[in-house]
C-alpha cells in the first residue's frame, strides 16, 4: 500500500448535529478526542443541518476514506442515502436518543468505545440489510398508521413549547383512537380491523412486523409514550412475523401516516416493504459470530 492509500484510509470526516440527542460540544469534542488517539486524521467537521452533508465527489476530492456520523437515525439516514455508491466507509456513531443503526453495527456502546475498538485494525466493513421503499431506504426501519401523529408531539417536545406540546398530544391520542387504522396483508398478519401503528424492522433473513394497538383512551395516552421514544416494546403488540416482503394498506383507502428511521414521508393508501443491501459499507465492531 502506498502512503497516498494509507493515508486516505486513515483521513475522516466528521459530521455532528448538535440538536440530536446529547450530541453537544463536549460529546463532539470526545469524539474528536477518539479519533485523534485511534490515529485517524480529521479533516474537518460539518455540523448539520447549518452545512451540506458530503458527496462521494466531495470526499474523493478530499482523499477521505472514512465519514463518521455522530448523529440521531434520521441525519444518518440523510448521510448513508446522500453516499450511495461511494467506495468509502461510513462510521456510525450513537449521537441521537434510540441510534438504533449504532447499536446494529457496534452494540449498546459509547462513541469513544467504538472509536477505540478501530486503533491499529483494519476496518471491518458490511452492508447490512435496509428496507427498500418508494420514498428511499430506510436503515432502522419504518412505523406506518395513524400512531405516527406521535412525532408531531416529539417535535413539539423538542422545541420545548408547552401549548403546542398540549394540543399536540391532545390530537394524537384523538387521531390514534379514530384514525384510519393500517393492515399487514400478509395471511398470518394479525388482526382483521388493523392497528394504530405497524413497525417494519429489517433482519438478516427478513423484514421483522409488529402490529400495535390499544383497547381504552389510557392505552393509547401510554402507546403514544412508547411511540414518542420509540421504544416500541414497550407498548401493547402483536408480533406479525417475519417476512420477504411486508405490504401494508388502510382498507378504507386513505393515506397512511408514515415514518421512516424516525422522519415523516407522505404514505399512500398502500405501501410495499422489500429488503435490500445497503449501499455504502458500514463500519461494524460488533465481535465476529466466530470470535472465542
Amino acid at each position: 500500500m502506498g502512503i497516498q492509500d494509507e493515508k486516505r484510509l486513515k483521513t475522516v470526516w466528521l459530521v455532528c448535529n448538535e440538536a440530536s440527542g446529547s450530541n453537544g460540544q463536549a460529546a463532539t469534542g470526545a469524539v474528536k478526542s477518539a479519533l485523534d488517539d485511534a490515529g485517524f486524521i480529521l479533516g474537518r467537521t460539518i455540523s448539520f443541518p447549518e452545512e451540506s452533508l458530503p458527496g462521494p465527489d466531495d470526499l474523493d476530492a478530499a482523499g477521505v476514506g472514512m465519514l463518521a456520523v455522530f448523529t440521531g437515525d434520521g441525519s444518518i439516514h440523510a448521510a448513508v442515502e446522500r453516499l450511495a455508491g461511494w467506495h468509502g466507509a461510513v462510521l456510525v456513531l450513537p449521537g441521537g436518543t434510540m441510534n438504533m443503526l449504532s447499536k446494529r453495527m457496534h452494540g449498546d456502546v459509547d462513541a469513544p468505545e467504538i472509536i477505540s475498538r478501530l486503533a491499529g485494525t483494519p476496518l471491518r466493513r458490511v452492508r447490512p440489510t435496509v428496507i427498500r421503499t418508494r420514498h428511499g431506504m430506510g436503515l432502522t426501519g419504518v412505523l406506518a398508521g395513524p400512531g405516527t401523529i406521535w412525532n408531531e408531539v416529539r417535535e413539539a417536545l423538542r422545541a420545548a413549547d408547552v401549548l403546542e406540546l398540549v394540543a399536540t398530544t391532545r390530537e394524537a391520542i384523538s387521531h390514534s383512537a379514530n384514525g384510519p387504522k393500517v393492515v399487514c396483508e400478509q395471511v398470518d398478519c394479525g388482526r382483521e380491523e388493523g392497528y394504530a401503528a405497524v413497525t417494519v424492522t429489517p433482519h438478516d433473513d427478513g423484514l421483522e412486523a409488529n402490529g400495535y394497538y390499544a383497547e381504552s383512551l389510557g392505552d393509547y395516552a401510554g402507546q403514544g409514550i412508547a411511540l414518542l421514544n420509540r421504544n416500541f416494546r414497550d407498548g401493547p403488540h402483536d408480533e406479525l412475523g417475519r417476512h420477504g416482503q411486508v405490504r401494508l394498506v388502510c382498507p378504507d383507502g386513505a393515506p397512511m401516516g408514515l415514518l421512516i428511521d424516525g422522519e415523516p414521508f407522505d404514505g399512500g393508501s398502500a405501501e410495499l416493504f422489500e429488503p435490500a443491501l445497503c449501499e455504502v459499507d458500514l463500519v461494524t465492531t460488533r465481535p465476529r459470530p466466530d470470535a472465542r
